[in-house]
């Protein structure tokens, strides 16, 4: 599917955010190892949130989609999937559903598209193999697809922190095994993430003791209980929309859903961009945003590394220079997003150029263009919201890509009066 995006002198009125990806994934997963019944409410329904739960459904849960999600779980009691279980291109889903699928006493394939095949999993599954797993890449390049032969057993590894995912993997799994964890973590990125898992944990009584985000003893041999969950709004589905408002002139847009307190990292935006000048508050119905002159400036994503796709585009509207530093993470994301949006923006006329761990980006005369979305949701939107402030009309492809976690971004963004026509 093309988007084509013609310029848009303002964006008004208000939108409420979809319910968020990471929170969805973490409860239907906790709640298919837990004995009994579980409800959550307000889930997201999208493309990677349906990933996990036919997973856990080949793995035994009992699960009823409404408007509310009833999940019967499996108590820790897996039974061995009948065929492949297809991850399509959620990295998240397949990292942890690696790990609960490693709980078994069988053996069982994980695969996924393309994309998904390129991602690195092979710290997972050395940290699974140490714990007592045989889990093989099928290719031998530490990549889906990949045998998994459990059940892990308990025990020490080490893992590599630059993606949050195998961590939250871990944390996830380990409580169900025999005997008790331990795990060093190296070069830590990502920590809100990690915390958000943990919250999960707490909630459900789960023992462990950690240090720093660096050393974790997770005990074993316990269970998971059945929940009722309301699901938070999402903030990196909501950093697209707040930076539209924000650099399209003239721009007066309420966002609802978002709740300030939320332990989601990507709540950041809000800082950085008020560190760039913009005209952001916390009203009692939600995020008022208007548009602003922003002004560049050095923003780590260390922990925050969905936002650099939008924050690309930001850095090409705001005066002087914009680093974005410290997320080299990105580069093992659906796609390697630091490539992908210095190339399609240079496309437009940015001056913009690579760094090996982030972009520098300077305020650029952009111009319409036919870009590529590569398959890729967060570099899609980001590219939609660079043709809504540039006059004439931008054409990016592979669009359907945004269904993966922000199923109404087109119809929220209509809304708001943004210029978008779908071409099949």
């Amino acid at each position: 599917m093309r988007l084509i995006v013609e310029k848009t002198d303002s964006l008004q009125g208000s939108i409420e955010i979809p319910a968020s990806k990471s929170h969805t994934i973490r409860a239907v997963i906790i709640a298919s190892l837990a004995e009994g019944t579980s409800v959550i409410k307000n889930p997201l329904t999208s493309e990677d949130t349906k990933v996990a739960v036919e997973a856990c459904k080949a793995l035994g849960a009992d699960i009823k989609q409404n408007d509310e999600w009833i999940i019967t779980g499996f108590g820790g009691k897996l039974k061995q999937p009948q065929t492949t279980i297809n991850m399509l291109n959620s990295g998240t889903s397949a990292k942890i559903i690696m790990a609960i699928t490693a709980l078994g006493d069988f053996k069982a394939t994980l695969d996924g598209d393309a994309s998904l095949r390129k991602r690195p999993m092979q710290p997972l599954i050395m940290a699974l193999n140490d714990l007592g797993a045989e889990v093989v890449s099928v290719n031998n390049n530490g990549c889906l697809p990949a045998e998994v032969q459990g059940p892990i057993k308990g025990g020490k590894t080490q893992v590599d922190g630059i993606s949050s995912q195998y961590i939250t993997s871990l944390l996830i799994a380990c409580p169900l095994a025999e005997k008790d964890t331990e795990v060093t973590v190296t070069n830590l990125h990502e920590v809100p993430y990690v915390k958000m898992t943990m919250q999960w944990l707490d909630k459900q009584g789960i023992k462990y003791k950690q240090q720093n985000f660096q050393k974790f003893k997770i005990f074993g041999n316990q269970k998971y209980k059945p929940f009722e969950e309301m699901i938070a709004a999402d903030w990196s589905s909501a950093t697209f929309p707040i930076c539209a408002a924000c650099i399209i002139p003239n721009s007066d847009v309420l966002i609802k859903g978002l709740d300030i307190n939320d332990v989601q990292g990507d709540k950041a935006i809000i800082d950085y961009l008020k560190k760039m000048g913009a005209n952001i508050t916390i009203e009692k119905e939600g995020i008022r945003v208007k548009g602003s002159e922003l002004h560049g400036t050095e923003l780590d994503l260390k922990d925050t590394p969905d936002a650099l796709p939008m924050l690309a585009v930001v850095g090409c509207f705001a005066k002087g220079t914009t680093k974005l530093v410290n997320v080299a993470q990105a580069r093992i994301k659906e796609t390697d997003r630091i490539r992908v949006m210095c190339q399609e923006l240079s496309k437009m006329g940015a001056d913009i150029r690579e760094t090996q761990n982030g972009l520098i980006a300077q305020n650029s005369q952009l111009k319409p263009s036919k870009l590529k979305g590569h398959h890729d949701h967060r570099a899609v939107m980001a590219l939609t919201i660079a043709g809504l402030a540039v006059d004439g009309k931008t054409e990016i492809d592979t669009a359907e890509s945004i269904s993966v976690t922000y199923p109404t971004y087109i119809e929220s963004m209509k809304k708001l009066g943004a210029k978008f026509q779908i071409k099949e």
